[in-house]
């Protein structure tokens, strides 16, 4: 006799959650939803960055030293009480702490891409979907985290020099705070070095010249702390300091930016739109400077000095930018075609980048130019500098001319490539700045003639800016000048010509 049996399975009761399970799965919820719109690379790359070997080596020397400092720095005010010590051992607490920002960290965060790029792990990472930026940003983030773990067990000690007089808490912050912005410029430099050479020999050179970088920019930025602890609360009742100041975070900002941006670009995909981001950048890094040479110029009392400093400065400046914008490689992915326009400027190629520079160094010189000539009243013997300013861009753009000119005319296959049009510049460069005054020696002639050298980017533009107190007037007439502007946007027309027709063939073949 068979006993029937229910096959129905009651499902089990619902287990009572406390109110402490339920804000610990709201908890749990937020934390995923927020974990997942942050970049996932920031916690892999802190996870095996806390990992390594070199982080705690680092992390327990910089808290060794930081802690004899501090028992030294105990038995120095035990015996004089009434001492100033607090500056020397601010430094000395500061010096711990940049040998890890501005070393270690940089460095470490260059040898992470490197190395990605190296063992062909890059791969890897671009197929999870994150794309170039967001990788680089990760990368970033990743080891400044670690750079604020360094600061955090440096901040008490920090303080603690505050307590043994002689340095007040504004000028901890000042250099606190440049010191900050200066650790995320080199990081982001120390990034960006790391995608500029692809085969072995030029990663070695690469290698060795970050190297010699991060060690000329941590004793550059021990020697402005040592300096700014010296001087104490005088330099910030100082309006020249100021000015200073605000025009080296802007300076650490903008060019950051634009280190980034061009680090992007060289990972991206050649169908992309990978100079959008660089080309962007400098102009709006022309844009602000403008904007803050007029600000300056104004309050000022439309000083024609500032005009002339921002001119030369910034114009020095956007040339050297405008050597790697120039040197991008002919025509256009098919994508690409599509969408540009002849004023698409920020579109790849070689053709919009040199107009993209040209635009911008005219509208450079201009403005400056502009700017001098609506100044205050200047004097006659300031008429040489108003010159220079203009003459600045208008050697730029000669020279700019000639580099991407030369290499497509001699050898298109070899002198075309970026790194041949940046080296190709830098040669003309020289050899114009070198062979005039050799040339005048040789003939008799004073080594910075002024018709010799109208035409040296160097010694034509100190003679530009010179005024002859015996002649009582410039040493270089406004004709000579005009001459050169006019050579410069020949060169530009014919250097521009040829781009279009050298895309031209490109896209019909």
């Amino acid at each position: 006799m068979s006993v029937p049996v229910d096959t129905a399975v009651s499902p089990p009761a619902p287990e009572p959650t406390a109110s402490g399970g339920r804000s610990a799965a709201a908890a749990g919820a937020w934390t995923e939803r927020w974990g997942d719109r942050l970049n996932p690379l920031v916690v892999k790359e802190v996870r095996q960055g806390l990992r390594t070997r070199v982080f705690w080596v680092c992390f327990g020397l910089m808290l060794l030293a930081c802690l004899m400092v501090a028992l030294i720095a105990y038995v120095d005010t035990r015996e004089s009480a009434n001492a100033r010590h607090g500056q020397g051992y601010f430094f000395a607490f500061f010096v711990c702490l940049g040998l890890a920002h501005f070393f270690v960290i940089p460095y470490s965060a260059y040898r992470s891409l490197a190395r990605e790029r190296e063992d062909e792990t890059w791969v890897l990472l671009v197929l999870t979907g994150l794309g170039p930026r967001r990788i680089l940003r990760g990368k970033v983030a990743s080891f400044l985290v670690q750079a604020s773990l360094y600061a955090s067990a440096v901040g008490p000690f920090l303080l603690f020099s505050y307590f043994l007089n002689g340095i007040a808490l504004p000028t901890i912050l000042v250099v606190l705070g440049l010191g900050g912005a200066w650790l995320v410029f080199v990081t982001v430099a120390g990034v960006c070095a790391a995608t500029l050479a692809d085969g072995r020999l030029g990663r070695a050179f690469v290698h060795f010249a970050v190297l010699a970088m991060l060690g000329l920019g941590l004793l550059q930025a021990l020697g402005a702390s040592y300096a700014m602890t010296e001087l104490g609360d005088r330099m910030l009742r100082e309006s020249e300091f100021l000015y200073l100041v605000g025009a080296a975070l802007v300076l650490m900002l903008l060019d950051g930016w634009l280190l980034f941006e061009a680090a992007a670009s060289r990972l991206a995909l050649p169908t992309e739109d990978y100079t959008r981001g660089p080309r962007r950048a400098v102009g709006v890094q022309v844009a602000i400077a403008m904007l803050l040479g007029l600000a300056v110029w104004w309050f000022e009392g439309r000083s024609h000095s500032v005009a002339e400093l921002f001119g030369l400065l910034g114009g020095a400046h956007l040339i050297v930018v405008g050597m790697f914008v120039v040197s991008d490689v002919d025509g256009q992915a098919r994508a690409q075609r599509a969408v540009s326009q002849p004023w698409s400027l920020l579109r790849p190629g070689a053709l919009r980048g040199f107009r993209w520079m040209a635009l911008l160094l005219t509208a450079w010189g201009l403005f400056f130019w502009g700017l001098e000539c609506l100044s205050a009243n200047p004097p006659l013997r300031h008429l040489p500098l108003r010159m220079a300013t203009l003459a600045m861009p208008t050697y730029g753009v000669l020279f700019l001319s000639l580099a991407v000119g030369l290499g497509r005319r001699v050898r298109q296959d070899r002198l075309a490539t970026p790194v041949a049009v940046r080296v190709s510049f830098v040669a003309s460069v020289a050899l114009a700045s070198a062979l005039p005054p050799l040339a005048a020696v040789l003939t008799g002639f004073d080594g910075d003639d002024p018709i010799i050298n109208l035409f040296n980017p160097l010694v034509g533009l100190v003679n530009f800016s010179s005024y002859d107190y015996s002649a009582g007037g410039p040493k270089m007439a406004l004709e000579l000048l005009y001459f050169v502007v006019g050579v410069a946007l020949l060169a530009a027309f014919a250097t521009d010509r040829m781009l279009a027709e050298r895309e031209r063939r490109a896209h019909a073949s």
